[in-house]
């Protein structure tokens, strides 16, 4: 059995090791939170309070709300809080695309899919949220009399209107 002596001890270890993602010798950057460049203009961007800046770091969340997406490329650095328990990556403005618009067809096709989740099949109601379809198989009010606000659904559709 042979025994290696020539270990090191856990001391002599880095705490933190920085990882090469990309392989080409640059580490990726880290930054704080709301220590990233630009970080005021962008919130203020994103809560609809001021321009898109052209340049700076963007959450996928902080690039939604601008109207923007990733457009494809890989984010460029992270932002970490909470000490190391959060992370976020971020995206650079410069590489974003607005995001895609969807044609009528796909909203239609959404919208039926939403339809068969908010719809109980019991009354017929369209709620304004998912229905506990699997695990009660209606909505509350059906299921044990529990009574649905009014304003929460819209009532059953009792006949459809043709175009003339």
């Amino acid at each position: 059995m042979a025994v290696a002596t020539d270990l090191k001890s856990p001391a002599d270890e880095p705490v933190v090791r920085d990882i090469d993602l990309y392989g080409d010798g640059d580490v990726f950057p880290t930054y704080g939170y709301l220590k990233v460049p630009g970080a005021a203009e962008i919130r203020k961007a994103a809560r609809g309070e001021g321009p898109v800046p052209a340049t700076g770091l963007a959450t996928r969340r902080q690039l939604r709300a601008m109207g923007l997406c990733p457009g494809g490329h890989e984010p460029v650095a992270q932002m970490v809080w909470r000490t190391g328990k959060r992370m976020a990556w971020l995206y650079s403005l410069e590489l974003a695309k607005p995001k895609r618009v969807p044609t009528l067809a796909q909203e239609a096709a959404l919208d039926k899919a939403m339809a068969r989740r908010q719809t109980c099949p019991k009354c017929r109601r369209r709620y304004f949220r998912c229905l506990p379809l699997k695990t009660l198989g209606m909505c509350l009010e059906c299921h044990d009399g529990t009574p649905a606000d009014p304003a929460d659904y819209v009532s059953a559709a009792t006949q459809w209107l043709t175009a003339a």
